[in-house]
């Protein structure tokens, strides 16, 4: 396994690629990565011949007030990680690299990203798709890998793929959790023993609120209400949000009948964690 700097490395080796007729998978990441990440990295290379790992903290989807200066990094634990796997490429630019000092142009959507992480966040998306699209311009992959636990991201880039016809296929892959239900994050390394423990809200709401609809609940406003609920009781919680949405267009709708995405964000002291759970029909 090789570790990069420069997108004419990459280039460089995904033509080699190439010229020998192989197939190339990406996982976009911001490193310090975990099982969720290894999850992505393992299915990229059960289905293709080489797998790009691209490990970049993309400073232009952080707000002013965001974690870009404290969130973890450890490139030396993610190529071990990365090469346990059987990653092929390691991409870890820096900031000056991928962003040149009069850059101008960017990504950006309508629509999908005005709700939910983007209500507060209203530019994190619109660098999320400039620095996935400028990494499949770099890659230019066969299949990315994006986990399911970041829901609208995933919708996100899945519509702007369509949109751009741009010629890859986007996999989703399922939310990988700690034994006693917390989805893994990178911000999990923020929370305390106490805050840890609090955070277990977020998997038990939703837990809930998936067992109703499978029960035949058919009231978004009554499985909305089980899931709020469930996290008010913690203490050490703050609700950012809890929606139910159309997991097409990412809508708000008032049954639970069709596919849908349950998703929160939820403040556990000043940590924001995220987590959800879809039913496709």
């Amino acid at each position: 396994m090789t570790i990069v700097k420069t997108i004419e490395e990459v280039r460089a080796q995904v033509k080699a690629w190439r010229a020998e007729g192989l197939t190339v998978g990406l996982v976009p990441t911001m490193g310090y990565l975990h099982e969720g990440h290894q999850s992505l990295i393992a299915r990229s290379v059960a289905e293709n011949d080489r797998t790009v790992v691209s490990d970049f903290v993309n400073p232009i989807q952080f707000g002013p007030s965001e974690d870009l200066a404290t969130y973890p990094r450890d490139i030396d634990r993610d190529a071990a990680l990365c090469e346990q796997t059987g990653a092929d490429l390691i991409f870890h630019p820096e900031a000056e690299e991928m962003y040149a000092p009069d850059f101008c142009t960017y990504v950006d959507m309508d629509h999908l990203t005005k709700g939910l992480c983007g209500k507060t966040r209203p530019t994190h998306f619109r660098g999320v798709c400039t620095v996935v699209s400028k990494l499949f311009h770099i890659v230019q992959p066969d299949r990315a890998y994006f986990g399911q636990k970041d829901a609208q991201q995933l919708a996100v880039i899945r519509r702007m793929v369509r949109d751009l016809n741009m010629p890859l296929d986007i996999v989703g892959c399922p939310i990988i959790r700690e034994a006693d239900g917390l989805a893994k994050s990178s911000r999990n390394t923020y929370l305390s023993a106490a805050e840890r423990q609090a955070a277990l809200c977020l998997s038990r709401g939703l837990n809930k609120g998936r067992a109703a609809v499978e029960a035949g609940e058919t009231d978004a406003a009554k499985v909305k209400a089980m899931i709020t609920a469930e996290i008010e009781a913690e203490p050490l919680s703050r609700i950012d949000y809890v929606e139910i949405v159309d997991w097409n267009n990412l809508e708000p709708v008032d049954s639970t009948a069709g596919s849908i995405l349950a998703a929160v964000a939820v403040y556990i002291g000043k940590t924001r964690l995220i987590d959800n759970f879809i039913i496709e029909r």
